[in-house]
């Protein structure tokens, strides 16, 4: 009896480790508290529908995707304590971070763990351009964002007096910069350029500033929060000169924050993932759960997509053969469409459009379907 409780009791061991084993762990690392927590809404919302959607369908290479949240709070050594965290608990690909500040300094924790990184939102140039394994996004660049945004400028607002603000932070500043050098290169030019500092409330004093410049456009490069702010302040001004942004401005927050002001705001975006054919019955699944798969979400959706299929293609977990079969420039099947890499790690079809906040038929103001020339 002892020894068939033994053996028991060993094989019992052997099925409880076989069990743990047959799991992958997937970190997201986003801003879950914070000025930026809708975005991380977004991107920890389509990872985590992803994840299910897999698992049901079988998961991967005969395992399950295991979800682990991380808060950044955009915050760039809070992110390095996420990155340490999912390291020391087996994380094998990470989903994240939103912001570039915080997932360059991330994407090098990561890469001494020999953990793969998507992120689904950080444009910086830098991010991809340091020579790291580890490193891609779902998303464009800066460059590329703002070269659409120079050539709208340049063409749109000719002979006008044009301002930029931006918030200091390597994605605000690198794309007014990005956006001022290709308007130079169509021949435009610019009458302002200043910086504000991210949390700031009072534009008061900017403000005035651009009133007496005579401003007809403002570009700003940074997040929602102080866009919808400043937009504000420039109304309740009487600045009425319309406001560009980029990306960064891609949530509902933004006219919630900006009011009746923000009814007119262009805004560089992909093109909206919504309306693509392949991701109906992703949609409908986020739509049974009350929640609109706007902005970031259904590019986190698609990182998941992509490290299922790289491991199932290298029947491996491994972050540097999952990478190196990423790098190939194969296409990979997602809701945002057919994906390729370059050796940088970035998507090889970057396309940005234009769009424009309007107010819609219920009263609200949102950017959904409103793209523009």
């Amino acid at each position: 009896m002892k020894s068939l409780l033994s053996a028991g009791v060993a094989f019992g061991l052997i099925i409880a480790a076989g069990a743990a084993q047959a799991e992958i762990k997937i970190g997201v690392a986003v801003p879950i508290t914070g000025p930026n927590a809708a975005f991380g809404a977004q991107i920890k919302n389509g990872a985590q529908q992803a994840i299910a959607d897999i698992n049901k369908a079988g998961g991967v290479n005969g395992e399950k995707l295991v979800m682990t949240v991380g808060d950044d709070a955009s915050d760039p050594k809070q992110g390095v304590s996420v990155a340490n965290k999912f390291a020391s608990e087996g994380v094998k690909a990470v989903v994240g971070d939103f912001n570039s500040g915080v997932s360059i300094p991330v994407s090098d924790v990561l890469q001494e763990s020999g953990i793969v990184q998507i992120s689904p939102a950080s444009t910086a140039i830098k991010f991809t351009e340091r020579g790291n394994w580890n490193t891609f996004r779902t998303c464009g660049r800066d460059d590329q964002q703002g070269a659409v945004a120079g050539e709208y400028l340049a063409e749109k607002f000719k002979g006008k007096k044009i301002a930029f603000v931006h918030d200091k932070s390597p994605y605000g500043r690198g794309l007014a910069d990005e956006t001022l050098k290709a308007l130079k290169a169509r021949g435009g030019t610019n009458v302002i350029f200043e910086g504000i500092n991210p949390g700031e409330k009072d534009f008061s004093s900017l403000v005035s500033k651009l009133k007496q410049a005579g401003i007809d456009v403002v570009y700003f490069g940074g997040l929602y929060t102080e866009a919808g702010l400043l937009i504000r302040q420039m109304r309740d001004q009487g600045l009425n000169a319309p406001l560009m942004g980029g990306d960064g401005i891609a949530d509902r927050e933004f006219a919630q924050v900006g009011g009746p002001g923000s009814d007119g705001t262009l805004m560089t975006f992909s093109p909206d993932a919504r309306k693509n054919p392949k991701a109906k019955a992703t949609i409908d699944a986020f739509k049974a759960i009350n929640f609109d798969p706007e902005g970031y979400t259904l590019y986190s959706y698609a990182a998941v997509q992509i490290f299922k299929q790289a491991m199932e293609a290298t029947k491996s977990s491994d972050g540097q053969k999952v990478a190196a079969y990423m790098r190939q420039g194969k296409p990979f099947d997602t809701v945002i469409g057919d994906i390729a890499y370059d050796k940088k790690g970035d998507i090889t079809r970057p396309d940005y459009v234009m769009y424009v906040w309007k107010k819609g038929a219920d009263g609200s103001i949102n950017y959904a379907g409103n793209e523009t020339k």
